[in-house]
Formats: C-alpha cells, structure tokens, sequence
C-alpha cells in the first residue's frame, strides 16, 4: 500500500500547544505513513520525499521558526519538504482569511479551486525556518492548516448540533468541518491535518472549554 494511501487511512487533529507542536505533528504524520513516532535520530523517516504546506499566520510563523518551535527544521530532518502560506499569500490575498468561518472558501467555495490549485503548487517559504532538502516536484501531499488563536473563543455549548450560521459558534464550526471531511474524501492522495486551538483559559473564575468538543467531532463526527 502506497504512503499517500496510508495517510488517507486517517483524519488527522493536532492540538495547538506550542511546546508539543514538533512531536504532535511528528507523530502524526509518521504514524499515518507507516513510520515509528519520532522520539531518536534512529527511528524510521519516510524512505522518500513527502511535501507539506502549512496555512498559517504568526502563531505558525512561531511554530515553524527555528529560534522558537522548530517545526521546520524537524520535519525537514525527517524527509518533509515544507512549504508555507501566510498573510497576503495567494489569489485574491486568500491567505489572510483563516478563520474557521474562512475553510469554506478555500475548500468548497465558488473560487475553492483556484485556491486549491495554488495550495497544492505551492514551493515558496513566507516566514523564516531552515529548509535543507531540495524540491523533489510535484504536489504537496499534506495540507496543514490552522486558524489564529482568537477562534479558541467559540460560543455555544459542547452539545451543539452541526448547524450553519454565523461567526465563531459550536454549531458552525461543527458544521463546517463537515462540509470540509466531503471535499477531504474526494482526495485520496492526500493528507488534511486540522490544527485546532486550545480552549480558552479561565476567566474569573469560569472556564470556558468548548473548542475541544468541536475538535472531537471533525475527528469522530
């Protein structure tokens, strides 16, 4: 079985937690191509190329940069070309619009592939992190893609049903990720990994944990 039709096998979720974003995303990807989690130089690494775009702003700037995560540079040294959008990038400056309300447009939406289409050819850097491996061509095989952390503060209960609506609610992102799992499964060649934010801290003396009920269901739902 090929390594883009093991990484289909799965949908992938990583938590948005700065000091375990290099070992999350690791470990996800090299678990869904077959490989051992990324704990040693030792363990295995994909045998060949695999390219890797991230849809980001400056939380993913932080991640990816090698003063601060170091997402970069340790997916480089496991076999990933990384590639990466940021602000202002793309048709129509789509790259400013991340927002969990914005997947829409970029997956199912009236321009989703013209947008799609520059995604996926994507090669260029928009932020700095060490990139040492050379461009091996083609398509970039995983789509990561993350939202800024103001979409931590969803509205709603956890119980919410998937209902379309407007701005940052339960409901919509529910309803949402849905409609974003129908284009993921028409793609069997590639990889979506969804990173989503934390719930937010509590607030005088109330937390307020509803983004990983919404998480949960794009993965079971």
């Amino acid at each position: 079985m090929s390594i883009l039709k093991k990484m289909f096998e799965k949908a992938a979720i990583v938590r948005e937690s700065h000091s375990r974003a290099v070992a999350g995303v690791l470990a996800i990807i090299f678990t869904i191509t077959g490989c051992s989690p990324v704990e040693s130089e030792t363990q295995s690494s994909p045998k060949q190329i695999v390219k890797l775009i991230f849809v980001h702003h400056s939380c993913g700037e932080n991640w990816l940069a090698d003063s601060h995560g170091g997402l970069g540079a340790a997916l480089a040294k496991n076999n990933c070309f990384v590639s990466d959008t940021n602000y202002g990038w793309g048709p129509d400056g789509i790259g400013d619009r991340t927002d969990i309300t914005n997947w829409p447009e970029w997956f199912t939406g009236p321009r989703s592939r013209e947008y799609i289409h520059a995604l996926y050819h994507e090669s260029g850097q928009h932020c700095e992190y060490t990139r040492t491996l050379s461009d091996p061509g083609g398509e970039n095989q995983i789509i990561m893609f993350k939202s800024c952390f103001p979409n931590s503060n969803l509205q709603g209960k956890p119980t919410d049903k998937p209902t379309r609506g407007e701005g940052p609610t339960v409901a919509n992102a529910k309803a949402i990720y849905n409609e974003l799992l129908k284009y993921f499964a028409t793609q069997p060649g590639k990889l979506f990994v969804v990173v989503t934010a934390p719930p937010v801290e509590p607030k005088n003396g109330k937390a307020v944990p509803l983004t990983v009920p919404a998480a949960g269901f794009v993965v079971y739902g």
